[in-house]
């Protein structure tokens, strides 16, 4: 299973179902496969973060990066997720692709510093809200909060245009922040406001190593 091609896991992700209604107050977008079975393969190949490991997935929506790190050898993925219809179909998601091994838990993700979650996790992954339309900045608490929990690393999604704010902030928090991929993200038309048919932002994928976190 830890051997998957990335071509291959990408198929397999291509059978998870996605939003039915997205909401935009929690900035609901799913994340592609393409992009889910890239970034997850690489986390995987170059540094060993999945494999038997234990996985949390912030915001984790339907479960596209929580399924990909099961298909990719995790020991247990546990997803957590404020929205309780996109955690129906996270759960419908897992039963119909006969997943063992992988829970969702309805929380607020921000409310699980200093819980039992905290230093539970070997490896936290995250595609988290970018805080453009609301909640300004949310991206950046999803991260701490992922510092909190994780053992190991830190993976996240987050707009290239705001890299040096976040190398500064991960100088901060006294870990260190690098960005491992830099990739398309295409976003299709989700809401109203949505002027264009599909629309590509460019994305850095970072890696905050946390062995030596001071928190």
């Amino acid at each position: 299973m830890a051997r998957m091609r990335m071509k291959k896991l990408e198929e397999f992700l291509s059978g998870v179902d996605g939003f039915e209604k997205p909401k935009i107050l929690l900035e609901q977008y799913p994340t592609p496969p393409h992009i889910a079975s890239c970034v997850l393969y690489n986390v995987q190949a170059q540094y060993f973060d999945l494999e038997d490991k234990l996985v949390g997935d912030l915001g984790c929506g339907c479960g596209m990066l929580s399924i990909g790190s099961f298909l990719l050898g995790a020991q247990l993925t546990i997803g957590f997720e404020l929205d309780p219809d996109a955690i129906d179909i996270f759960r419908n998601n897992v039963t119909e692709m006969e997943i063992p091994a992988i829970d969702c838990v309805q929380t607020n993700v921000l409310e699980l510093t200093g819980s039992k979650w905290e230093n539970a996790f070997d490896t936290i992954v995250t595609n988290p809200p970018f805080g453009t339309k609301h909640n300004a900045g949310m991206d950046m608490k999803f991260v701490e909060t992922g510092i909190h929990l994780a053992t190991g690393a830190v993976y996240s999604l987050h707009k290239t245009s705001t890299r040096d704010y976040i190398h500064k902030k991960s100088k901060d928090w006294k870990v260190k922040g690098e960005v491992v991929a830099q990739l398309n993200y295409n976003i299709d038309n989700s809401y109203k406001f949505h002027k264009s048919k599909s629309v590509d932002i460019e994305v850095d994928f970072w890696r905050f190593d946390v062995t030596e976190k001071e928190l």
